[in-house]
Formats: structure tokens, C-alpha cells, sequence
């Protein structure tokens, strides 16, 4: 890869600021390991709180190793909470939108000031860490969004402002919801009543000061200040809804998957590819009893299901977040833990990656997340999806809708209905149908990040060349 510097010698330096959550820090380590070997010096800022949680589940000297790659954390105002628990999201949002400017102006300024690494040359931050914004025209520098969400999940939020424009958010009587919606691009045959199922939770508020509704209101307003957006996922996956995107932001570049970009290029026992983000210690036993298993004979779970499991009688390998359970050990039925006794392993987290990328895992059972979807994507594993949350219902019905690799299953779930879903999945034709088509999608993303000629390569070096490096090499353009 080019290893860029300005006419100085000095190398560029990014600072990377994701939002203080485990499914938004993972994809900016990526970006920022993909910067780093391509020459940039990396500051990589937490929150205090999250930068904590990191020392002591990678070790206290895991963020200290290489000079050229280092960890900062700034404040978010908010009470320290238990170690290992998620902050309250609402809160944490208000928190960052409010609290957090003034101390990465001040992070910017100590590192100006220092002698041992390159001044700030540019800035990648969350999609919804827009405070940086103003942190980067004060220095000058340009500063890329990434928006971690799938390409039809952002556009979803993006049209918010319409729900409110057309009186039809805040939510209100039934007779509303007949109206269709036909101004999303992307979204086809919807109507209002759809809208817990299709577009992001958000929209679902009953009043208009809904912190979480004026959060993305405000968020999605400040995009056209960025320099240029990036998405983790790739051109062939989501073509219309990237070009709708694109039609109507600034430069918009989808740079995905960008597990396989840092497969690729990042050595896995190199000291950059052996650096990760998990906030919980993780259970690398998963990858051992898994070696154990037949091809596709196990379904990976990471939330709460368990009976209707155990009546399918296939092997499972179950994660259940240590934040989302009270106490040491989740609590399961006894006779669940019996019937289900040498064809189980339960764990509070685990390398997710790898184990999607494991021959034996043979379906996942998710919520919809986009760095399990797309991470499913790139191993070829379908999906039995559960959404709820954010734009989870927006991946869902384009998993089970557009891209054939997805079954929804319905909101009252009960152990019949997870044992049905689960066996057409291992078993059934339209499983083998949806792991056919996963395939493909494998093959697809593998051709949008080949070294010299993919779509999210070509994408990636643009980013690079004509944005980040661009105001250290003005001459770029021209050329």
C-alpha cells in the first residue's frame, strides 16, 4: 500500500472518533487500521468511560504498543456506571451532542502542541458525533462521516424530517395509518402501519421532544458540512439506495465490507492486526468447540431464544451479552441446560467475525444489526432475523426482501415458532436457498474489494487521495 507524507517528511495524522458503543467502535478500528497502513499516523479517541472498559479487556498495556497508533479518551459528562454495562443510550446521546466539544477541542489542541507526532491533518468521525464538525473547522482540517449503518438504513433516517413535515410523527390515532408512504427512495408498496416493521424505531415517538428523534433530526442536518461520508458496505449490495444517497449529500463513498479490506491488507499476528475493540473480555473457547462441529451444523445465536431451540435439537452456539443479563450467569431453565446438554456452548461474548467465518456455523439467529448482517454477508451464512431496535427493521426486510439471504421471524416469539424458522433454515429448501444466495453475496463482496480494481478500493484511495490528504497535497487534483 502507499505510505503517504507531506513535503515535510512528517507523516498525515487522522483522528478517529466513533460513537461510545461496541457496534460503533469496531467498524471505525477498522477504518483506522486500514488509514494506518497506508501511512497515517492514528489517534483513536474513546470516551473515558469505553476507553477504560478497553484497557481491561485487552490488557492494560494493549492500547500503549505501537507509537504510531495511539489510544485517547475525552469525557461525556455522564455518571460512571457499572463497568461492564452499555450506557443508557438516550442519555449518552444527549451526553456526546452536549458535553463533548469543548474536550476534543482541547485533545486537538494538546496533541498541536506536541513535538513527537505530526500535527492534526484530518478527522473520521461517527455519523452521529457531529460535535467534531466544529472541532474541525476550527483547526481547518476536513473531516469524512462514517454513517455505521447499512446504505438503506441511513437513507431511512434521513428522511425523518418529512414524517414531521407531512404531520405524521409524533405518531397519532389509528386513522393514520393507512397513508403510504411513496417518497422514500428504496422503500416500495409502504404504508404507515408499516413503519414498526420497515423503517428505523426512532419514528415511532408519541411526542416531539423524543430525545432520540431530535438526536437524529439534528444529527442528519449537520451531513452537509462533512468533507465526504463513507459506509461500510459496497456497491453491488445496495447500488440504488447508495445512488439515492448520493444524489442529495456530499461526496458519498461506500468503502465495505470492510472486514474483508482489513483481512486483506492487515497481517492477523501483526501488533495492528492482533489490536481490538471489544469492550467484553471474549471467549476464544467458541472457535475451539466449533472446530469440533460438522460443515453448517451449528446456528449462532446472540440473543434470547431458548426452547424453541431445544426442540429443533441442532447444535447452537448462544452469546449473550454480559450488559444485557443481571448477574454472573444468565438465568435459563434447568431443564433447558439439561435437554440441551453436549450439543451447546453458552458464552457472554465471543470473536464474532470468526465465528460467522467458521465451515460449521450454518445460520445465525440475529437482530439485525448492520456489522452482523454485513459480517454474515461476507461468510455466507443466512439469516433467521428479529429486529428491534433502530434501523434493525430496515436491514431485516431488505435481508428477507432484496437480498435472499433472511427470514423474519414474528415479534411474539414462542419456542414453536423459533423451532419451525430454525429448521427450514438448517434444513429446508428455502435455507438452502438462502445460503446459495449468501454465497453469491460472498463472491460479489470479494470483487468490490479486489486489490486494484474494486469498487470500495477504488472508493477507499479516492477518500484518501482527494479528501483527507488533499488540503497536505494540493497538487492532487491537478494530477
Amino acid at each position: 500500500m502507499a505510505s503517504h507524507t507531506v513535503s515535510s517528511g512528517q507523516k498525515p495524522h487522522v483522528v478517529c472518533v466513533p460513537y461510545p458503543a461496541q457496534g460503533h467502535i469496531d467498524p471505525m478500528l477498522k477504518v483506522a487500521k486500514l488509514l494506518h497502513n497506508r501511512g497515517f499516523h492514528v489517534t483513536f479517541v474513546n470516551n473515558v468511560y469505553n476507553h477504560n472498559r478497553l484497557r481491561r479487556s485487552r490488557g492494560p498495556n494493549a492500547l500503549d504498543r505501537i507509537p504510531t497508533f495511539r489510544f485517547e479518551s475525552i469525557p461525556d459528562g455522564l455518571l460512571e456506571t457499572d463497568g461492564d454495562k452499555m450506557q443508557d443510550i438516550p442519555s449518552l446521546c444527549e451526553a456526546t451532542m452536549k458535553n463533548c466539544l469543548a474536550p476534543c477541542k482541547e485533545l486537538l489542541q494538546r496533541i498541536n502542541a506536541r513535538d513527537d507526532v505530526p500535527p492534526v491533518s484530518c478527522i473520521v468521525a461517527d455519523g452521529i458525533m457531529s460535535f467534531t464538525l466544529d472541532a474541525a473547522e476550527e483547526i481547518g482540517v476536513p473531516e469524512v462521516i462514517f454513517w455505521t449503518t447499512s446504505a438503506c438504513g441511513f437513507l431511512s433516517y434521513l428522511y425523518f424530517h418529512n414524517f414531521i413535515e407531512k404531520d405524521l410523527c409524533p405518531l397519532k390515532d389509528e386513522s393514520y395509518l393507512n397513508t403510504r408512504i411513496d417518497w422514500i427512495p428504496s422503500m416500495k408498496h409502504l404504508k404507515l402501519k408499516d413503519i414498526p416493521s420497515d423503517i428505523p424505531s426512532f419514528i415511532r415517538a408519541t411526542s416531539r421532544d423524543d430525545i432520540m428523534l431530535n438526536f437524529f433530526l439534528h444529527e442528519t442536518d449537520q451531513l452537509k458540512r462533512a468533507s465526504a461520508i463513507i459506509l461500510n458496505t459496497f456497491d453491488y449490495l445496495e447500488h440504488d439506495t447508495i445512488q439515492s444517497l448520493q444524489s442529495i449529500l456530499p461526496p458519498l463513498y461506500p468503502i465495505g465490507p470492510l472486514n474483508l479490506l482489513v483481512n486483506r491488507d492487515i497481517e492477523e499476528d501483526s501488533e495492528i492486526g492482533r489490536m481490538g475493540s471489544s469492550l467484553w473480555k471474549e471467549e476464544k473457547e467458541c472457535l475451539d468447540w466449533l472446530d469440533t462441529k460438522p460443515l453448517n451444523s451449528v446456528v449462532y445465536v446472540n440473543f434470547e431464544f431458548a426452547w424453541g431451540l431445544e426442540a429443533t435439537g441442532k447444535e447452537f452456539l448462544w452469546v449473550i451479552r454480559p450488559d444485557l443479563v443481571d448477574g454472573e450467569v444468565p438465568m435459563l431453565p434447568p431443564d433447558f441446560l439439561t435437554e440441551t446438554a453436549g450439543r451447546r456452548m453458552l458464552a457472554t461474548w465471543c470473536p464474532q467475525e470468526k465465528v460467522l467465518a467458521h465451515p460449521a456455523v450454518g445460520g445465525l439467529l440475529t437482530h439485525c444489526g448492520w456489522n452482523s448482517t454485513i459480517e454474515s454477508l461476507c461468510g455466507g451464512v443466512p439469516m433467521v432475523c428479529w429486529p428491534f431496535f433502530a434501523e434493525q427493521p430496515t436491514n431485516c426486510k431488505f435481508c428477507c426482501d432484496e437480498w435472499g439471504v433472511g427470514m423474519e421471524i414474528g415479534g411474539d416469539v414462542g419456542r414453536e415458532e423459533v423451532e419451525a424458522v430454525v429448521r427450514e433454515l438448517m434444513d429446508g429448501e428455502k435455507g438452502k436457498n438462502m445460503r446459495k444466495k449468501a454465497e453469491e453475496w460472498i463472491g460479489l463482496a470479494e470483487k468490490a474489494t479486489e486489490h486494484t480494481c474494486g469498487s470500495s478500493e477504488l472508493n477507499l484511495q479516492i477518500v484518501i487521495n482527494i479528501v483527507l490528504l488533499q488540503h497536505l497535497h494540493p497538487s492532487i487534483l491537478a494530477s
